[in-house]
């Protein structure tokens, strides 16, 4: 249960985000630029920052609903998988793998990030707009994980709800939807997941 009255029925930072809209816009507006606008690092490495360190955060929500946009965007779960067990042996460049190794040290605390390690992505392609991104991403999450886990918000176990979910970000991204578009197919699916629940626990 929330540790304060959230909208129900929501998963995660969606309820945050209808519970405070004026906080939800600029939140929302940072994500889409990080992860979803034009970059030269691919949107699905660019999820799999935030995945890594949402997984280091130990955020359910984050790392989940993320890792299902970064497969989308991949077109496989199990590189998210490896990501997230062992970047070092994941089969992703590089210069992925450096610019993982400073956002896990963002993740830890910023002050741990050294030239050393600047220096070791740049010598692997890492450009200073990819390397300003990852730290923001490594930040932002870390902000991100902590807003999800702090509210005490619902994060429910559907593996279909995270899949809709992160296709939806792998091809709309992360600003709010107009009024008249219609709602995304996962909002359905947890509808019908906390009902579920609530089922359970009335039984």
């Amino acid at each position: 249960m929330a540790h304060i009255a959230l909208p129900e029925g929501l998963p995660g930072i969606t309820a945050g985000f209808a519970f405070r809209p004026e906080t939800a816009k600029p939140m929302r507006e940072l994500a889409h630029i990080l992860l979803h606008e034009p970059n030269s690092l691919a949107p699905g490495e660019r999820e799999l920052i935030a995945t890594y360190v949402s997984s280091q955060n130990d955020c359910y929500f984050c790392q989940t609903s993320h890792g299902a946009a970064a497969a989308c965007h991949l077109g496989s779960s199990d590189i998210v998988k490896q990501v997230k067990t062992d970047f070092g042996t994941a089969p992703v460049s590089p210069k992925l793998k450096a610019l993982l190794a400073i956002a896990g040290k963002v993740q830890q605390s910023g002050k741990s990030v050294t030239l050393s390690d600047i220096d070791h992505a740049r010598s692997h392609g890492a450009t200073d707009i990819e390397i300003h991104d990852t730290v923001l991403i490594a930040a932002a999450f870390s902000m991100f994980n902590r807003y999800v886990d702090g509210l005490g918000t619902w994060q429910p176990h559907d593996e279909t709800m995270y899949a809709q979910m992160g296709e939806h970000l792998a091809h709309e991204g992360y600003r709010k939807r107009p009024p008249e578009q219609a709602e995304p197919e996962y909002y359905r699916t947890a509808r019908e997941t906390a009902q579920a629940d609530v089922a359970a626990k009335t039984a």
